[in-house]
C-alpha cells in the first residue's frame, strides 16, 4: 500500500486564453506521490505549472482533468489541513508578530492560555522569540519570512506547501533561512511539498527532485537525493555526493533551457 500523503493521478489544466476560443494548456498527464515525512522538490521552466499543483494541493483550484488526493481523499474544497506559505510573507500589517502567528489557532478556536504557549514556541522555534509586539513593518525581510512560517507551523498541518518563499530574499538571509527550515522540517518530522527554481536550493534541501517539462507540462523525471543530513547550506559543494545529485538533476532540467549563444564577430577584411 502506499504512504503517499499527496498523490498527483494525471493531472490536466487548461486556462482560458484571452482573445481565443482554445484554452492553454499548462499540464498535461502529470503523475507523482509526496510520501510522508519526506521534502519534495518540484522545478520546472517558468510558467509550467508549478504553482499550479500547490494550489490543487490547498484545494484552491480544481484540476481540469485527473484528480489530487491528501491520504487517499480527494481534494474537492479548501484543504484546511495542509499548511501554505507563499513567496510574500503576507503578514498582516495592523497586527503584532504574535497576533499575526495566533491567528489560525483563534480561527480554531483554541482556548487563550494554549494560544499563548504555542505562540510562544512557535517563535522561539524560528528565532523569533523577543519580537512578540513587533509590527511587521518593524522587522526585516527574512523575519518577515520566519513568522510567516512560524504561523503556518503553529497550527501543525500535515503537509506543508512552499511556493519559492526564498525567492525574495537577499542571498545571505536566503541561506539562514534554508539552514533553519532544514532544521525545523527535521525537527517536525514535516512532510513538505516546495516549489523553486533554483537547483542548488532543491538539492541541498529535498529528499527527491520532482523535474517538470515545458508547457504544457509532464513530468520529465523524479530524482532521489541522497545525502546525509544535516546538510551545510552555506557550502553545498561540501556535501558528500552533491556534485552527483546536482548533475543527475541538471542532466534532465537543461534540455527546458533555452540557451541562446552568439555568433562570433567576423573580423574586417584588410
Amino acid at each position: 500500500m502506499s504512504d503517499a500523503v499527496l498523490a498527483f493521478e494525471g493531472i490536466g489544466q487548461d486556462f482560458p486564453a484571452p482573445g481565443s476560443q482554445a484554452p492553454i494548456r499548462v499540464l498535461d498527464g502529470l503523475s507523482f506521490e509526496v510520501a510522508s515525512g519526506k521534502f519534495v522538490a518540484v522545478i520546472g521552466p517558468s510558467g509550467c505549472g508549478k504553482s499550479t499543483l500547490l494550489q490543487m494541493a490547498a484545494g484552491l483550484l480544481k484540476p481540469t482533468r485527473g484528480t489530487v488526493r491528501h491520504r487517499g481523499r480527494l481534494i474537492d474544497a479548501v484543504n484546511r489541513e495542509v499548511g501554505f506559505v507563499p513567496q510574500q510573507a503576507q503578514l498582516f500589517p495592523w497586527k503584532t508578530l504574535s497576533e499575526n502567528v495566533e491567528l489560525p489557532l483563534l480561527l480554531r478556536g483554541i482556548a487563550v492560555a494554549e494560544r499563548r504557549q504555542r505562540v510562544a514556541e512557535a517563535l522561539a522555534s524560528v528565532g523569533l522569540s523577543g519580537f512578540e509586539d513587533y509590527y511587521p513593518s518593524q522587522l526585516s525581510g527574512g523575519m518577515q519570512k520566519r513568522g510567516s512560517i512560524a504561523r503556518t507551523l503553529i497550527y501543525r498541518p500535515d503537509v506543508i506547501l512552499m511556493d519559492e518563499p526564498f525567492g525574495a530574499l537577499d542571498a545571505q538571509t536566503r541561506m539562514v533561512m534554508q539552514h533553519d527550515l532544514q532544521t525545523l522540517a527535521q525537527d517536525a518530522g514535516a512532510t513538505i511539498l516546495f516549489v523553486t527554481h533554483d537547483i542548488t536550493e532543491a538539492v541541498v534541501l529535498a529528499d527527491s527532485v520532482v523535474i517538470m517539462g515545458q508547457r504544457p507540462s509532464h513530468l520529465l523525471a523524479t530524482i532521489p537525493i541522497d545525502l546525509a543530513r544535516p546538510r551545510d547550506v552555506f557550502e553545498p559543494f561540501r556535501n558528500p555526493g552533491y556534485e552527483a545529485a546536482y548533475d543527475a538533476v541538471w542532466s534532465v532540467f537543461r534540455s527546458q533551457i533555452n540557451i541562446r549563444h552568439r555568433a562570433p564577430a567576423m573580423e574586417a577584411t584588410p
